[in-house]
């Protein structure tokens, strides 16, 4: 390689020569990164158990020995990258959720940042990469993509602080404003690829806040607006994903402009709807569009001077240095991190970049690099909102001693009782109840977690019941238990006045099979379930 090359590789991908103007966001963003990793962390410690354990709804043993019989040794570890190839026990299952809480801890306070990203990515690729249904949600792409290029984004050593004599490099900050980007621009793009009329029409926004997976009491407010706001909230989003987004590429002042706009918004998109972490690590990753002289422009006199001791702590490192016999290691080590910095991020940047073409038109470039870094998820293809729910459904649980007298399942957080107002969970993510929201919208048949379900709840599993907001069975285990389908709509504002509920509904009909469990222990349907009402 030439001197050129060699310059300009090292430009691009090696710290020490990165910009310089970017410590303190960086500082703020992998602070806000180790947050929204304990979030995920912190809401599986309740759920995983129910979703993936041996007694769970889709045990995660099962798929990988599934998995290892349809793969070489090789060849699935490839395919389920996990831990959990070890055990998939419920003790190696908390195992997994505490080191990720731990390790996101740390990684806030700034304690060995670099490693402690390597085991938060390690611990959440491991959940994603055996949790099957429960796993296929684009906000944990985007966290493990953003917690890959994390590692090559923060400095190195036990208690960096800003990392003034280990700046970002340039490769790794465009990477992460990159994904930003794509989160935007693609979920725009989708949105008029898609042919949805509602967007093309300008009423996509009408039952939005209705419609979604998990709605907030905000969003009931804001869903009673009138029609000329909801269809000014649709033309200001796709002005937003398909053209101010692109500013991130401009100067400093217009990215500080844009700064401004996307995060107002998300914030109003956290408080009306629950997104699970999705919007908090989009609104974090904003803070890469400002740079040091404007933060310090806007901190409290007192953190200024702080920051600005510890911005020249930089300026004043550059001493006079003897060298040492150690120094041609070093040399070399560092070289080979470069070589190894340049290769992945490089890749990422070309299956990423190639995913967006594809968007557009199908040019003939190669697939392999892209195919081999999709078990990972660290180069995603984004696209939210492509098509808009045009209903509300319901799944809801019930069981029965007899076979005539039903009792509902409690749910702790998607809607059910019409008194109860919708909540704010988010960044909390209840996985369960988000999957059924989906399930909803098809065949009981193509969503295996309800059948599954029913089962677990004929013999009281107390992992899935820990899903549930109570058991109504306490005492043993109900005889048959079925699933149900109702529509729900929002109340009008005259029907909250004078009845104080949130929502009102209508039975549609047997959503899954009706089971019951024979006194052999053997477990049989008694009933199938219809058409779909809605289909």
């Amino acid at each position: 390689m030439d001197w050129a090359g060699a310059s300009a590789i090292g430009w691009l991908f090696d710290g020490r020569r990165g910009t310089s103007a970017r410590l303190i966001p960086r500082w703020l963003f992998l602070r806000a990164l180790g947050l929204i990793y304990f979030s995920a962390f912190f809401s599986l410690i309740f759920q995983i158990r129910g979703l993936i354990s041996p007694s769970g709804i889709l045990p995660a043993g099962s798929y990988l020995q599934a998995v290892a019989q349809s793969l070489g040794h090789w060849q699935r570890l490839w395919y389920a990258p996990t831990l959990l190839w070890f055990s998939t026990s419920s003790v190696m299952l908390n195992a997994l959720c505490w080191a990720g809480m731990i390790a996101s801890v740390l990684l806030v306070l700034n304690l060995w940042p670099r490693a402690m990203l390597v085991v938060c990515f390690t611990c959440f690729l491991s959940f994603v990469g055996a949790a099957q249904d429960f796993s296929g949600y684009q906000s944990d792409g985007m966290l493990l993509e953003a917690g890959f290029i994390s590692f090559f984004f923060a400095p190195p050593g036990f208690r960096p602080g800003l990392g003034p004599m280990h700046p970002a490099s340039r490769t790794s900050l465009f990477l992460l404003q990159w994904e930003w980007f794509r989160i935007y621009f693609q979920s725009g793009a989708v949105k008029l690829l898609s042919g949805d009329p509602e967007w093309r029409h300008f009423t996509a926004m009408d039952e939005y806040y209705q419609n979604g997976p998990l709605p907030t009491w905000i969003g009931w407010y804001v869903q009673h607006l009138p029609h000329w706001f909801h269809a000014g909230t649709v033309y200001a989003t796709l002005a937003m994903e398909l053209g101010l987004v692109w500013m991130f590429l401009l100067p400093r002042r217009w990215r500080i402009i844009c700064f401004f706009i996307v995060t107002p918004w998300q914030v109003g998109v956290i408080l009306t709807a629950n997104y699970t972490f999705l919007n908090y690590l989009v609104l974090v990753m904003g803070v890469l569009l400002l740079d040091d002289a404007f933060v310090l422009c806007v901190v409290p006199g007192k953190w200024r001077q702080k920051l600005e001791l510890a911005l020249a702590r930089r300026k004043n490192g550059n001493g006079t240095h003897t060298e040492t016999s150690l120094d041609s290691i070093h040399s070399h080590w560092n070289a080979l991190k470069l070589a190894a910095s340049a290769v992945m991020l490089t890749w990422i940047f070309y299956s990423t970049a190639a995913e967006l073409i594809w968007m557009f038109a199908r040019m003939p470039l190669p697939t392999a690099p892209v195919a081999a870094l999709e078990p990972f998820r660290i180069a995603n293809q984004y696209g939210l909102f492509a098509v808009m729910t045009r209903g509300r459904y319901e799944i809801e649980f019930q069981g029965s001693a007899d076979g005539q007298n039903w009792v509902e399942y409690p749910f702790r957080y998607k809607p059910q009782a019409l008194s109860q107002p919708p909540g704010i969970y988010a960044p909390y993510q209840p996985r369960f109840d988000w999957n059924l929201w989906f399930a909803s919208l098809g065949s009981w048949r193509e969503y295996p977690i309800v059948p599954n379900t029913e089962v677990r709840l004929l013999s009281n599993s107390k992992d899935v019941l820990g899903l549930f907001g109570g058991n109504p069975f306490p005492q043993q285990p109900p005889h048959q238990v079925r699933s149900v389908l109702w529509q729900y709509w929002f109340t009008t504002t005259r029907e909250k006045r004078a009845t104080g509920v949130w929502w009102r509904r209508q039975w549609l009909g047997l959503y899954g099979p009706t089971l019951e469990r024979e006194s052999d222990g053997e477990i049989k349907v008694i009933e199938w379930p219809n058409v779909q009402p809605w289909q």
